[in-house]
């Protein structure tokens, strides 16, 4: 029965995150992702930096090993990028016709896979963090549950707006989105069966989710920013930052406050 409540949980909280987040994201935010780009990068740089990587520290590895695993995770994704196995293809504005009637999934920008590659880690370690829980107790594991969905949301909106900006179509973004949150079920089924292994190998897999996160906001958002150097541009898009930055915080709050 445990292992039947770490399986259903791990579903429910991938369907809902991202069932909610596609929502917002193609319904109501649809005609803003140019703005909301910037939105994205704070929330990405947000989650890494004050969730995963404390969450990585504050664990019984040796910070310098998490520390040279972060730096295996840029330097895959850049060697990557560099093999050519992350073609580069930005959606600029006017483009938008684009989204609905031609890109593959393969043609997405770098930040759309190497999001999706983070998404897939940081899956991992939900699902790891719920199975754990629920081995614990059963009210422990909802909770848990409740917790993840929470900083998920707003983790799953950032995403879409990378993939939409990356070139994903709409279809494609939800269905790369959902597949790629799945890992979080194959996690919480092995977590239920090899617990202590998984809890040891915890800590390396939220720093790649981390080095994922920063270097997708890092190399691909925030630098498309600083080219546009009007003043009357850069002043909303530092505010949409911080608004991505404050809501990673209030989730961050949330997830820790149970």
């Amino acid at each position: 029965m445990t292992l039947a409540y770490i399986v259903l949980a791990n579903l429910l909280s991938n369907a809902i995150s991202v069932g909610l987040a596609g929502l917002l994201s193609f319904r109501y935010l649809g005609s803003l992702i140019e703005l909301l780009v910037p939105v994205s990068a704070g929330l990405l740089l947000a989650t890494a930096v004050t969730h995963l990587v404390p969450e990585a520290y504050n664990s019984e590895a040796a910070p310098h090993a998490i520390g040279w695993t972060m730096m295996a995770g840029f330097l895959g994704l850049f060697m990557l990028e560099k093999l050519s196995l992350f073609p580069h293809s930005h959606h600029h504005e006017g483009d938008a016709h684009h989204h609905e009637a031609g890109h593959d999934a393969r043609q997405a920008g770098r930040g759309g896979t190497a999001i999706l590659i983070g998404d897939a880690f940081h899956g991992i370690a939900d699902g790891v963090t719920i199975a754990g829980a629920f081995l614990v107790d059963t009210q422990l594991g909802i909770i848990a549950t409740m917790a993840v969905l929470a900083h998920e949301i707003p983790h799953e909106l950032g995403e879409f707006m990378v993939l939409l900006n990356a070139g994903f179509t709409r279809r494609r973004a939800f269905a790369f989105n959902l597949i790629s949150g799945m890992s979080a079920v194959v996690a919480g089924v092995v977590g239920y069966f090899v617990l202590d292994e998984a809890r040891g190998l915890l800590p390396y897999v939220l720093a790649l989710a981390a080095s994922s996160l920063i270097y997708v906001a890092l190399s691909d958002l925030l630098p498309e920013m600083m080219r546009r150097s009007s003043l009357a541009q850069s002043l909303p898009q530092v505010a949409l930052v911080l608004l991505g930055v404050l809501i990673a915080g209030i989730a961050s709050t949330a997830l820790h406050a149970h």
